[in-house]
């Protein structure tokens, strides 16, 4: 198995408090809103909304991507964090066992905000 990290970071004028609140909590009523083209529905699978539940983004026609079912690994209100990962979908096709995500909300210097997004994927082989 090999595993390959990559980390991203993005500044928000945004308090991190409510952006973990949009992009974490109310994902699957504002992504759809957000992003009307692409994404059809996020669906609640299993669970409700802490550490086991799963959920289902379905894709417009538009997109490449049918669909992806995200499992939540971590979910801490107080640090403004959520672990979770992508354990089906067209992304992983079939050399890729899983995507893990944690991605993280905190206040930076000079009142801008930032969040940041590191995910771990897990390869079944080598690529060639």
């Amino acid at each position: 198995m090999v595993v390959s990290t990559f980390t991203q970071e993005y500044t928000s004028p945004v308090a991190p408090s409510r952006m973990f609140k949009a992009l974490i909590l109310d994902s699957n009523i504002l992504i759809p809103k957000l992003l009307p083209q692409f994404i059809k529905s996020v669906d609640v699978i299993q669970g409700s909304e802490g550490t086991g539940t799963i959920e289902q983004v379905n894709f417009t026609e538009a997109s490449d991507l049918k669909y992806v079912k995200n499992r939540i690994e971590e979910l801490d209100k107080d640090n403004l964090v959520c672990k979770y990962t992508l354990i089906e979908g067209d992304p992983l096709g079939d050399k890729l066992d899983s995507i893990a995500y944690e991605v993280k909300f905190e206040a930076a210097m000079m009142e801008a905000q930032f969040a940041r997004s590191q995910a771990i994927i897990l390869l079944s082989e080598i690529l060639p």
